[in-house]
């Protein structure tokens, strides 16, 4: 507070002109470090199940069973490259690159490595029996059912605030209930959709590359 009142001082002692200019570049400085608060389209990030501390996980390892397409699972370690997912927009509504991700946008999260993106549809998933949930498409084209809406609580995605995902096409929440997978993915959780919004299905934003409004690259921890 001691800060703004010292800037109030040194504003009113200045010249009209000039004062007018200081106070549009603080307010200016001020709107970026809030923008920079939110999760925006373009950006790359690693997303974090928060009640089993496990991030959204894919590779190239497909079901043996359901779909046979690329599975999706959940892993322990925080600096595997093949956890990292990019926030688009919908084949419908594109969005802005560096454009904040509002609450209840609809989005696509298309897997880094191997641009396929966040699927899923009316199969059992192995282990718990609940829907699975794939990677599918190619080069980040697939269909309708990689749409995913983001549930928060304000207007925008916020990086720190853990938010749901429901899924357009089936109702479903991608969640995570600990089940875990023997070889060749030893100890990874199963990652599936389920109906009811619950502790399963909260996620948060980790470690990443964030696009800034104005599409430059703001680095979060590491990428």
């Amino acid at each position: 507070m001691e800060s703004v009142s010292c800037v109030r001082r040194v504003v009113r002692s200045l010249p009209p002109l000039l004062s007018l200019l200081l106070l549009l570049l603080r307010s200016s400085c001020e709107g970026r470090e809030s923008e920079l608060n939110f999760v925006t389209c373009g950006s790359l990030v690693k997303l974090l199940n928060t009640r089993h501390n496990v991030r959204l996980h894919s590779h190239d390892v497909k079901y043996g069973s359901g779909s046979g397409q690329q599975s999706v699972t959940g892993v322990e370690s925080a600096d595997d490259a093949n956890s990292y997912w990019q926030i688009r927009g919908n084949p419908k509504r594109q969005c802005q690159r560096g454009s904040a991700v509002k609450c209840g946008q609809t989005i696509r999260i298309t897997h880094m490595k191997t641009g396929r993106n966040l699927h899923t549809h009316h199969f059992s998933s192995p282990l718990s029996h609940n829907q699975e949930v794939s990677a599918f498409g190619e080069h980040g084209e697939g269909d309708d059912l990689d749409v995913w809406a983001v549930q928060c609580d304000g207007d925008y995605w916020e990086r720190d605030e853990a938010v749901r995902f429901k899924h357009q096409g089936t109702d479903v929440f991608l969640s995570i209930t600990g089940e875990q997978y023997g070889n060749p993915i030893r100890g990874q959780r199963e990652v599936h959709g389920m109906r009811s919004p619950n502790q399963h299905n909260w996620w948060r934003t980790m470690e990443g590359v964030f696009i800034q409004p104005s599409q430059e690259l703001l680095h979060h921890d590491e990428l």
